[in-house]
């Protein structure tokens, strides 16, 4: 086709061989200028009304679609993104810590499960589960018993042993227990009232 195009051009033909095309030309029954039928397009043929799809840039239209779509896979990548964060950083709380409250909260475990060894139960083995608060709790006295702690611990901490640690986590523990007995986690469990005789 180039070859053709330079022999028309050097041998002066190019307005013969290919002539332009007069747009005012009308043929009877045609109405685009280049002899077509008006029903010659499927757009036309199949909804006059839809206008003419080659007079809109479609590769703009489809760029800006393709653009659209891609933001939004970039968003939802975002968030899922974050989703995983988030999910992780739950996972390992102490990504959120800033007063050592990972160590705070490892030590309060640590009190409260040693407590269950020194508390002051019974002596036969039916009663060895039976703390002294749960004689309170029986008695309708355990909430204040720890509320009644709460603030003599609280008040000891810097007076009798100095800034004692374990002043504090008897604070917190009897917190706990407060928490408990005041039902701020729902009713706690009634007992079975059965003996467990395979205790030591």
């Amino acid at each position: 086709m180039a070859w053709w195009l330079a022999d028309s051009v050097i041998n002066g033909t190019m307005e013969t061989d290919y002539p332009v095309k007069d747009l005012s030309m009308s043929v009877e029954g045609f109405d685009d200028g280049y002899g077509h039928s008006s029903h010659y397009y499927d757009y036309d043929r199949n909804d006059p009304d839809a206008g003419n799809p080659f007079e809109q840039n479609f590769l703009a239209d489809n760029d800006d679609q393709a653009a659209h779509h891609f933001n939004l896979d970039k968003e939802v990548d975002r968030v899922q993104l974050k989703l995983n964060n988030e999910v992780q950083q739950s996972e390992n709380m102490a990504n959120y810590f800033k007063y050592h409250e990972d160590e705070i909260l490892k030590d309060i475990e640590e009190y409260v499960s040693g407590t269950y060894r020194g508390h002051y139960t019974g002596t036969t083995h039916e009663y060895r589960n039976v703390q002294t608060i749960d004689l309170m709790a029986s008695r309708d006295l355990a909430s204040d018993f720890c509320q009644a702690n709460i603030l003599k611990y609280g008040s000891r901490y810097g007076s009798k042993d100095g800034k004692s640690k374990k002043d504090l986590l008897k604070v917190i523990h009897y917190a706990m227990l407060l928490l408990h007995f005041d039902e701020h986690y729902g009713k706690p469990s009634i007992t079975s009232g059965n003996i467990d005789h395979t205790m030591p």
